[in-house]
């Protein structure tokens, strides 16, 4: 199998795992704009301020989708992974 097409599928289960997610909350739409609210700042604060830190992460089209769809753990891992 293509890794890329791998890619592909594990992104649309966890997308279809959050969509599933955010669709069983009290308040739909509110969970969903803050988790990816939260997920942009936080990746846009690391960005900015993470190079001082020694944990940047770049802004492209994985990071921006990954932690729009995920929120802010993503951006937690990917600070760990990227440290590991």
């Amino acid at each position: 199998m293509d890794t890329g097409l791998i890619f592909y599928i594990v992104c649309g289960a966890v997308l279809a795992a959050m969509v599933v997610y955010y669709a069983r909350r009290k308040h739909k739409l509110l969970s969903a704009l803050f988790g990816s609210g939260s997920g942009l700042a936080a990746l846009l604060l690391v960005n900015y301020f993470g190079g001082q830190f020694g944990a940047y992460l770049p802004m492209n089209l994985f990071n921006v989708c990954g932690s729009t769809v995920l929120g802010a753990p993503f951006v937690a891992a990917m600070i760990v992974v990227r440290c590991l």
